[in-house]
């Protein structure tokens, strides 16, 4: 008698905590299941792209949220995918697209990839135009993927350049701020060097254009011919022939 008057209790029990779970099952924002295995896909992809890297990189994934107003149709399997053109690099996006359900759908999820690493930062404020010496920057972890333009890690790639602007303290030393030193002004008696196999001839000329260490300008001989060679130091010229 006792286990008849109770049993029905405890099957309404049991009926009420299923539905509870399914209530709850039902509440539950599918989103965030797609957010999740995004989130493992990118992590993957990441590490893949990265693999053959000579930087060691220390990379952070997140990924953002689907917009709260998108109403999605149920879907047995959704699949991320990285759209044409885009860079898993700082802010980007990646797509998640339905591929089993009974209405086809295909949404961007926002995403943030850092890349954190060694790199040169300014020591002070450095003022556009400056010369920059081995004493304006030290050495700290930045995030690589802060900004779209590349970060100068070997200091032999700006020493001696010149700031393109102003910089901020603690600010990485990246492409976008520097620019090549002018050597030489046009008008200016420089060395010739002309080189070929097997000799070399050196003689004076005028510059026609302003030199740039590694870049071509333009040179009048002393015969007048005009010719154009690689600057390599503040006075000399050298033509390949």
């Amino acid at each position: 008698m006792l286990r008849s008057r109770f049993a029905p209790r405890r099957l309404g029990a049991a009926l009420a905590m299923l539905c509870l779970a399914g209530a709850a099952q039902a509440q539950t924002d599918p989103s965030q299941a797609y957010a999740s295995s995004a989130k493992q896909w990118l992590d993957e992809t990441v590490a893949s792209a990265t693999a053959g890297s000579n930087t060691a990189l220390r990379m952070e994934v997140s990924v953002g949220a689907l917009d709260s107003r998108l109403r999605l149709a149920p879907c047995g399997r959704v699949e991320p995918y990285l759209p044409p053109g885009t860079r898993l690099w700082g802010r980007s996006r990646i797509g998640l697209r339905c591929v089993d359900g009974v209405s086809r759908w295909s949404v961007f999820l926002p995403v943030t990839v850092k890349a954190f690493g060694p790199a040169w930062v300014a020591r002070g404020p450095v003022a556009a135009g400056a010369v920059l010496g081995p004493d304006d920057a030290m050495q700290a972890e930045v995030d690589w993927a802060e900004e779209a333009s590349p970060v100068m890690a070997n200091a032999d790639h700006w020493v001696g350049q010149v700031a393109a602007r102003n910089w901020a303290p603690g600010q990485a030393i990246r492409q976008s701020m520097v620019k090549a030193a002018t050597v030489f002004q046009a008008g200016a008696q420089i060395r010739v060097l002309a080189e070929g196999p097997g000799f070399q001839v050196a003689s004076d000329g005028q510059a026609m254009t302003a030199g740039v260490i590694g870049q071509l300008a333009r040179v009048r001989m002393d015969n007048g011919r005009v010719m154009s060679g690689t600057v390599l130091d503040s006075r000399t010229v050298r033509l390949e022939m």
